[in-house]
C-alpha cells in the first residue's frame, strides 16, 4: 500500500501511510484507537476507497472497489466486531457469498461441512458448524470468522484486533494459529495493540499515530517500551499504582443466584452467593463461558434469574428493572458495546444521557430536551475521558473507533457516581495509554468508596487491578484468591477447573 490517505468528515484518518507485506511474515499493525489502523484495513479489503495513493500485488497495481474485489484477490479478513449474520449457523455463515451448489442450484451443503471440518481439525479450530451464532461465545464467532477466510483459500489474512474477545489460552491458540498459516506461505497482517502478542506473534510491525506513519522495525531488534513510545509519543506506566484497599459496608450481596442458560438444558449460574463491599474491587475471572455474561445479565437485569436475592445497598433489586436498577447506584459497562452500550445511530451526546435524559437537568417540565445542557455535559465528559471523535458531541456513535467507543461507555457509567460499577472487560480492544487510564478511573471509583465488580478474561489486568479474585468454572465460584498472594499459574489451573479452592462467601 503506497501512499494512502483516506479522509472523512473533521478528519484524515490516513494520511499519506506506506505499508509493506511480504510473502509468508506476520506483520503487525500497531497504533492507539483512532489512529487509523483499521481504516487502513478496510480500505485494503475495499470497504473504503482512498482518495490518494496505490495498491500492489505481487508488484501489479490493483484496483479494489469492494470486499468482492478483496476475495477474488485473495485477500480475507477478520473484523474486529465480527461481520456474521446472528439467526445463521456456523456453516451458513462460513459458506455466505460462496456456497457450493450444483448444476441445478441446489446448496451442497455436506461438501462443505466435510471441507470446514478437515479445516478445523488442521488448524485447530474447534467449532461446532451447526451452532447458532447467536448462541455461541465470541471466541467461538472469531473461530468462525477464521474459517470463513481459510475456507475461501485467501492468502492474504488480516486480522483486526483478533485477541481482543479472547482468553490467555485462546490467544495462544491464535498465534500458534498465525504461526502455521504463515509457515505455509500465508501473508498475515495483525492489528493490535496488545505489546505481548506482537512481540511474540509478529515478524515486524509498523506503527501509525493520530494517522501518521511513524516508522517500521524488526520486532527481534526492538521491545515493549520502543513500541508503546512509537505508539503513543510518551512513556507508558505498565503497573496499577494503588493503595491498601479499605472495604466497608457490603454494597452487593448475592445470593443463590442461579440463571438458566440459553445454549444448553443446565443453569448457565449455579447457586451462586458472594458479597462486594463499598471500598475494593472484586475480579470474577474465569475462562470465556462459564457462566459471567449470564451472571452479569442476572445483576444488571437484562436476564431475570431462576433461584436466589440481589440486594444493592441493603435493598432488593431481584425484581428490579433495569431502569430502577440503573436510577439506584449501579453502573454497567457492559460486555458487548454495541448490543448493549451504545446506540450506534444515535450521536455521542445522546449517548451520554441515555440513561438520563428524563432527569431535570437534561429535559423540561413540558417534556422538552435541554439541547444546550446535554451538549456542554457531553463536551464535558468527551475532554474528561479523551473521546476522540471526527466532530466532537455531534458525531454519530457507529463511525468512532471502538476503542473510543469504549471510553465514551466508561465516561457515561462512571461519571453517574454509582455505588456499584459493574465493569465487564473494560479495556476490552483498547491501546496502552487507554488502559492506563481507565484502570485509574476503575481504582478512583474504589476509592471514592464505592463497590467495583470487574469481570476480565486479561490475566494481568484480574492481578493487577483487583483487590479480591473469584473464579467461575461452569457456572459455580470454585475459588477465592488474593491477588497479593496467588500466581498468574494458580489463577490458571482454577480457570481450567484443576483446582477447587474453599468458595468464599465472605
Amino acid at each position: 500500500m503506497l501512499h494512502i490517505t483516506k479522509r472523512f468528515p473533521g478528519i484524515v484518518a490516513n494520511d499519506d501511510i506506506t505499508l509493506q507485506l511480504k510473502k509468508g511474515e506476520i506483520h503487525a499493525l500497531l497504533g492507539e484507537n483512532g489512529a487509523g489502523k483499521s481504516t487502513l484495513m478496510s480500505v485494503l479489503f475495499g470497504l473504503y476507497q482512498a482518495e490518494e495513493g496505490v495498491i500492489k500485488k505481487d508488484g501489479k497495481e490493483v484496483n479494489i472497489k469492494d470486499p468482492n474485489d478483496a476475495n477474488r484477490l485473495g485477500i480475507g479478513m477478520v473484523h474486529q466486531h465480527f461481520k456474521l449474520v446472528e439467526c445463521f449457523s456456523v456453516l451458513d455463515n462460513i459458506i455466505l457469498g460462496d456456497e457450493p451448489t450444483d448444476k441445478a442450484g441446489f446448496l451442497k451443503k455436506d461438501e462443505a461441512r466435510k471441507k470446514i471440518i478437515e479445516l478445523s481439525d488442521k488448524y485447530g479450530l474447534s467449532v461446532d458448524p451447526d451452532a447458532i451464532i447467536e448462541d455461541i461465545t465470541v471466541g467461538m464467532q472469531q473461530r468462525t470468522e477464521i474459517l470463513k477466510m481459510l475456507y475461501r483459500e485467501n492468502e492474504i489474512l488480516i486480522f483486526d484486533e483478533p485477541t481482543a474477545v479472547l482468553t490467555p489460552q485462546e490467544i495462544e491458540e491464535l498465534i500458534q494459529i498465525m504461526k502455521n498459516l504463515a509457515k505455509e506461505g500465508k501473508s498475515i497482517l495483525f492489528i493490535s495493540h496488545k505489546l505481548n502478542e506482537i512481540m511474540e506473534a509478529a515478524d515486524r510491525c509498523t506503527v501509525l499515530r493520530k494517522g501518521k506513519y511513524i516508522g517500521t522495525v524488526n520486532i527481534k531488534d526492538t521491545n515493549k517500551e520502543e513500541l508503546s513510545r512509537m505508539m503513543v509519543g510518551r512513556d507508558v506506566d505498565f503497573v496499577v499504582h494503588k493503595e491498601e484497599a479499605k472495604p466497608g459496608d457490603v454494597i452487593l450481596n448475592v445470593e443463590g443466584m442461579t440463571v438458566a442458560s440459553k445454549v444448553h438444558h443446565n443453569n448457565a449460574v449455579k447457586n451462586v452467593s458472594f458479597k462486594v463491599h463499598a471500598g475494593e474491587i472484586v475480579c470474577i475471572a474465569g475462562i470465556d463461558g462459564n457462566g459471567q455474561t449470564e451472571l452479569v445479565y442476572g445483576i444488571t437485569g437484562l436476564e431475570p434469574l431462576k433461584e436466589g436475592k440481589i440486594t444493592l445497598g441493603g435493598r432488593d433489586i431481584t425484581h428490579a428493572s433495569i431502569r430502577d436498577r440503573n436510577t439506584h447506584g449501579m453502573s454497567h459497562i457492559p460486555e458487548d458495546r454495541h448490543k448493549h452500550g451504545l446506540v450506534l445511530d444515535y450521536s455521542l451526546e445522546y449517548n451520554m444521557i441515555l440513561q438520563r435524559y428524563f432527569e431535570p437537568q437534561f429535559v423540561s417540565g413540558a417534556g422538552f430536551l435541554k439541547r444546550k445542557n446535554i451538549r456542554e455535559y457531553s463536551d464535558k465528559l468527551i475532554e474528561q475521558y479523551d473521546v476522540r471523535s471526527g466532530q466532537g458531541s455531534i458525531t454519530t456513535a457507529r463511525s468512532m473507533s471502538g476503542g473510543n467507543q469504549q471510553k465514551a461507555i466508561v465516561a457515561r457509567e462512571i461519571d453517574k457516581d454509582p455505588e456499584l460499577l459493574v465493569a465487564v472487560q473494560p479495556t476490552r480492544g483498547l491501546d496502552v495509554g487507554a488502559i492506563e487510564y481507565i484502570h485509574k478511573q476503575l481504582v478512583a471509583v474504589r476509592d471514592a468508596g464505592h463497590a467495583v465488580l470487574l469481570v476480565s478474561l486479561e490475566l494481568d489486568e484480574v492481578m493487577s487491578v483487583s483487590d479480591r479474585i473469584l473464579v467461575m468454572y461452569e457456572g459455580e465460584i470454585v475459588g477465592e484468591l488474593d491477588p497479593k498472594k496467588t500466581t498468574v499459574e494458580e489463577l490458571g489451573l482454577y480457570m481450567a477447573g484443576a483446582k477447587k479452592g474453599a468458595g468464599g462467601n465472605e
